[in-house]
């Protein structure tokens, strides 16, 4: 029998151990939350019980840890992240090809661009909210101040790791798990500080800004380079416009040297996509090991 929350707690924490570990944050924070708020519940409308016969019965209630984490598992299965669909080609050709109509690939590519924006203000807010802590150290509000500010890290992750999930379509949890509610402000600030999550997450908000221009860097040359070089023969074609120029003199490719244009242009295009998409996949299972760990 468990005698205490954190008992039951620990208890779920190691039948979810081999499963997702999004899936398990957010299964310790409901379950928290749901027998916190029963327990609280139940001596107030019955204060003369005992509160270890008020906990057996709430345990009653809501099934044991074997319960709960088969009951998570099974919603697991049920609701699988809805942006997760994939593509399913039919060919060795639909393999190369196909990466231009897979969801992923469009995904990816929103993602990247996007870091481009959210990394610089992820990189101002933590670099300046880390500098002002350090440096108000000295002063009566400094400590207040650093355990609002890694509060607001905590916070601003738990928004990339909802924007990673919509976007990338990889689950993360939903909850975001904070100290118990039953430790005064001061525990609550030592569990905030021993927290490897708090650390992990100001450090992914570091990196996200030169993840972010790596990125765009990359898609915008790439894709450049690669529409450039199947324009070309269009250009030069169908317009009749030279596309070299050397020395004020003009030099119209031949049709073999268009069609390899033509060719390496696809080629590095298709090439591209396929380094988003897999680019994108990473970049989920890195955010996951560090935000959802």
């Amino acid at each position: 029998m468990y005698e205490t929350i954190e008992q039951f707690l620990d208890a779920l924490e190691d039948e979810l151990r081999d499963d997702d570990p999004a899936l398990a944050q957010d299964a310790l924070a409901d379950t928290r939350a749901r027998l916190s708020n029963a327990l609280e519940a139940r001596r107030r409308k019955t204060p003369d019980v005992s509160v270890s016969d008020a906990w057996e019965s709430i345990v009653a209630e809501h099934g044991s840890p074997q319960e709960i984490a088969s009951a998570y598992r099974a919603a697991q299965h049920r609701t699988p992240p809805t942006m997760n669909e994939t593509a399913t080609p039919l060919s060795a050709l639909g393999k190369v090809f196909g990466v231009y109509i897979d969801p992923r690939t469009w995904r990816a590519l929103l993602f990247m661009l996007l870091t481009f924006v959210t990394g610089i203000v992820y990189f101002t807010w933590a670099v300046t909210g880390l500098s002002l802590s350090i440096s108000f150290l000295i002063l009566i509000i400094g400590a207040p101040f650093a355990i609002l500010f890694l509060l607001s890290v905590r916070g601003l992750t738990w928004l990339e790791a909802r924007l990673v999930e919509v976007v990338l379509g990889v689950r993360m949890e939903s909850r975001p798990l904070f100290p118990a509610a039953a430790l005064n402000w001061l525990q609550r600030s030592k569990a905030l500080l021993a927290d490897k999550r708090t650390w992990l997450s100001l450090f992914y908000l570091v990196l996200q800004m030169p993840l972010g221009v790596i990125y765009f860097t990359m898609i915008v040359t790439l894709i450049a380079v690669s529409l450039a070089l199947v324009a070309v023969p269009f250009v030069q074609g169908w317009m009749h416009f030279p596309v070299i120029t050397i020395d004020g003199g003009y030099i119209f490719l031949s049709p073999g040297v268009l069609a390899l244009l033509e060719l390496g242009g696809v080629i590095l295009l298709t090439s591209t996509m396929h380094l988003i998409r897999g680019l994108g996949g990473l970049h989920g299972r890195y955010a996951k090991a560090l935000l959802a760990s």
